[in-house]
């Protein structure tokens, strides 16, 4: 398949009809539930259409499984940051418990923050969360990540202002 055919409607039916009941039970082997597995196939279905420019797909299920490891590890991601806080919010004292309406509306901000966060390269994500959610000094930012204490700060900012650029 060619990056010009995968646009035809007859090469992504052709794709999907042989290779969609494989993908899913590799998906499923991965996530040990079927209807995760059924979202993240599907989810890797609509990624093949979306994209734009597809490679030369001499090998189909490697362009597959490259797009659902992808979306496996943002879901796994998404997974740690959710239990990351419903850990600590089991932690306050009752008086102050959370609704379970503003629990979705700040887990689906969490998830906003995720994404804009990914979208920055790996060492300005990488000095956020140190500074962040490990408490780390930014000496101790820059050793871990090579560069200097002023670049860490620059990484911070640019990290704060990506956060701060989202529309909630």
């Amino acid at each position: 398949m060619t990056s010009k055919g995968l646009t035809d409607s007859h090469t992504i039916s052709q794709l999907y009809s042989d290779h969609h009941d494989w993908l899913l039970h590799w998906i499923e082997r991965k996530v040990s539930c079927r209807l995760q597995a059924e979202d993240h196939a599907h989810d890797t279905f609509v990624r093949v259409i979306a994209s734009k420019q597809a490679p030369n797909l001499k090998e189909p299920r490697a362009f597959l499984t490259t797009i659902a490891k992808g979306l496996l590890i943002d879901h796994w991601r998404r997974s740690d940051i959710e239990q990351a806080y419903l850990e600590r919010i089991t932690a306050y004292p009752e008086e102050i418990a959370i609704s379970p309406e503003e629990n979705v509306i700040i887990l689906e901000v969490l998830r906003e923050i995720d994404e804009l966060l990914n979208q920055l390269p790996a060492k300005v994500r990488q000095a956020f969360f140190l500074a962040h959610f490990e408490d780390l000094t930014d000496a101790e930012i820059a050793q871990k990540l090579g560069v200097s204490d002023r670049m860490v700060r620059k990484y911070v900012a640019q990290a704060m202002l990506q956060c701060l650029s989202a529309e909630f």
